[in-house]
């Protein structure tokens, strides 16, 4: 394996208010190498895209990050000042977002976005901008990227603006790309054809990438391994097949069977009771016991970390002593 790319270590995110501090991540950690895909599933509300934020360094205020480290290739990212983390997003950190419009500048024509990314990052001049503009509307699948080029966002689909986006991402040849639900509000077929298209220069440009999405298919498809995320915690990672096949957590277990399946018959999909708990009811020991059929004792009364669990890891204490229930 190589070296991790990206490592995030025991990650806490709290959002203070008038009725006390509301932690939303809580010791999240685990790492990406270059040329890997790290999927990032959970309900809404889990902490996906909070992590994601996290990692870029544009978390809302009055969010911030209280604890914990991230580290891109050795150096500490997560407390450096405003204009230096601006400096590495976009050049070393690539960020894709669920709608393309609030990426691109809607009065701007698309070249003039890519040429200003990439003049900003990278020591070309304009003509040797352009030219990389266009080659990366070529690698990302935009026909006619010469003509093209000089068109607003709008005069393209939501596929292909989908697409500028992932140039504009690739623009400074970043070593880590941050992709939040990048094909949600795309149908099929374009869905398909983004993840394709993300995999292929993922390889070529031996970028890590985390992928948070909400769609097992999506993760199914395209990612080395999967992060399953409850309640501001990652409740188990592992390969995704694994993870897919085997789950070994009560949560993973049941976001799997509610998956509907192209055989067999079934006349009722299994459904996970209950709901997330609210920031500021999070109960004591694992989050996820007031909804757990396997829950006992120590899962209400102790906070589970992740255990070896076969070939993931789960934060669960059916996985204590081997698998053993310690009670």
């Amino acid at each position: 394996m190589a070296a991790p790319l990206l490592e995030v270590s025991h990650l806490q995110v709290e959002f203070p208010t008038r009725r006390g501090t509301l932690r939303a991540l809580d010791d999240v950690s685990f790492d990406i190498a270059p040329g890997e895909i790290l999927g990032v599933v959970g309900e809404s509300g889990a902490g996906k895209s909070l992590t994601g934020a996290a990692i870029i360094g544009l978390l809302e205020p009055p969010g911030r990050v209280a604890g914990g480290e991230i580290r891109l290739n050795g150096q500490r990212i997560d407390n450096l000042p405003h204009e230096r983390m601006r400096e590495i997003r976009g050049r070393q950190i690539g960020a894709i977002f669920q709608d393309p419009l609030t990426s691109l500048n809607p009065l701007v024509t698309i070249g003039r976005q890519l040429i200003e990314t990439i003049q900003v990052h990278l020591k070309v001049d304009h003509e040797q901008a352009r030219q990389r503009a266009i080659r990366l509307l070529q690698e990302t699948g935009i026909p006619a990227a010469e003509q093209r080029i000089d068109q607003y966002p709008h005069q393209f689909s939501g596929g292909m603006r989908q697409r500028v986006v992932i140039a504009l991402a690739l623009a400074a040849e970043p070593k880590l790309i941050v992709a939040d639900e990048p094909t949600t509000a795309l149908d099929v077929s374009i869905q398909a054809q983004i993840i394709g298209l993300l995999k292929r220069l993922t390889r070529q440009h031996g970028a890590a990438v985390m992928l948070v999405t909400h769609d097992m298919g999506v993760i199914a498809e395209s990612c080395d391994r999967v992060a399953v995320m409850y309640a501001g915690r990652i409740v188990e990672i592992g390969p995704v097949a694994d993870v897919i096949h085997r789950p070994a957590h009560p949560y993973t277990v049941g976001l799997m069977g509610s998956i509907p399946s192209m055989d067999g018959n079934r006349d009722r999909l299994m459904q996970i009771d209950g709901a997330m708990p609210r920031l500021n009811a999070i109960p004591t020991g694992c989050a996820f016991n007031p909804r757990c059929p396997q829950a006992f004792e120590r899962c209400r009364r102790e906070r589970p970390e992740l255990l070896d669990a076969g070939a993931t890891r789960a934060a669960c204490w059916l996985r204590a002593d081997d698998g053993k229930v310690a009670a």
